[in-house]
């Protein structure tokens, strides 16, 4: 059997998730929706011209090409979307934040209630190769308890997008949901437990400052540090900065215990990188007791890098989507509540920023 792909929103991301799906065994890209002409066209020719396009993605639900539903427009128009397609029988895959706030987050829930068919939040980050080595390794009791979480972002500005939509807290939910939701993501996934306390100091100190549309200046925040408290007394910080370009290791996800500390090391995009050329990533492992340090190299496909800026994470993501919905099963491993719950951090981080204030979360 082959899963037909139908394509919601082709700009960036969608670009990225059509090359993805091109590279599966058992996957192709029958149709994709864009208001805008030119982003059709690109989608078309990057499914490798066997694509049926559309203007509006209502006409694409009725059109019979679709097996499944990739949502990859802008943030703000997710609510309103799903409100549309939970209405049919066919398996989704929303791109992150599921939606700009946690009420709207609240509200798809409600509606996707009894629902058959499964709705997977994209939560790439979960499955960046040296990331899942170090979920593994947390699992298998490496470093004891986990106490303590560190991530540090240094990366690229946000990039061009049409009409540059991401440049605002209304559209995206603000930097600390569109961003970060990964993060938080990643925090509960890894330390099994749900946030109660977010502190956050952040602002928008150099980019986007010349930039003007229609009138309106961006507000989004570029740096940031944010500390987490979790229901177990576990903690989480996020190192965050957006003007750190060239920087060796884009990410670095830090756990520990008390035996020992693992650190899955994450370098950006070829495009990004000093010398444009791709770069594996590593897992170091500090084992307290023997005071050692191992380091091990996590090789990955290089037409799996080269089909995306996320370390490769897109292409396993969709394998295991693809598992999913064609091995007949319901529960999602990224599920509408774990979408809400990383907006829910997101959004209480970017109050805290704005406001000076401690933000407690409640269940």
């Amino acid at each position: 059997m082959v899963l037909r792909y139908g394509i919601i929103g082709s700009g960036m991301m969608g670009q990225e998730h059509i090359r993805n799906i091109t590279l599966l065994d058992g996957c192709e890209v029958t149709a994709v929706s864009d208001p805008d002409e030119g982003m059709r066209e690109l989608s078309v020719r990057t499914a490798g011209g066997k694509a049926r396009a559309f203007a509006d993605y209502k006409e694409m639900l009725s059109s019979g090409l679709c097996d499944a539903l990739l949502i990859a427009s802008p943030n703000d128009t997710h609510r309103a979307i799903l409100a549309d397609v939970l209405d049919t029988n066919l398996p989704i895959l929303c791109e992150k934040p599921l939606c700009t706030t946690s009420a709207d987050c609240r509200e798809v829930i409600a509606r996707a209630k009894g629902r058959a068919a499964p709705v997977w939040v994209a939560m790439e980050y979960r499955y960046m190769p040296p990331v899942q080595r170090l979920l593994g390794e947390v699992r298998s009791g490496t470093v004891g308890t986990p106490r303590m979480m560190a991530i540090r972002e240094h990366r690229f500005p946000f990039l061009e997008k049409v009409a540059d939509w991401n440049r605002f807290n209304a559209r995206t939910g603000g930097t600390l949901v569109e961003k970060c939701c990964h993060f938080w993501d990643l925090m509960r996934l890894v330390l099994e437990s749900d946030p109660v306390r977010v502190y956050a100091s952040g602002a928008m100190d150099v980019n986007h400052r010349d930039e003007s549309y229609d009138g309106q200046v961006p507000d989004i925040i570029d740096n940031a540090f944010v500390v987490v408290d979790f229901e177990n007394g576990a903690r989480g910080m996020l190192d965050l900065c957006m003007f750190a370009e060239g920087s060796y290791w884009q990410e670095v996800v830090s756990v520990t215990g008390e035996k020992a500390r693992v650190d899955a090391k994450v370098p950006g995009p070829a495009r990004f990188s000093t010398d444009g050329k791709e770069r594996a990533s590593e897992i170091e492992i500090s084992n307290r007791a023997s005071k050692t340090v191992t380091r091990e190299t996590i090789e990955v496909d290089h037409a799996v890098l080269a089909a995306g800026d996320h370390h490769g994470s897109t292409f396993f993501q969709h394998e295991r989507f693809r598992d999913l919905v064609l091995g007949g099963k319901s529960r999602p491993e990224v599920s509408l509540e774990d979408g809400l719950w990383s907006v829910l951090v997101g959004e209480a981080a970017e109050e805290s920023a704005r406001s000076g204030q401690v933000m407690e979360i409640k269940r």
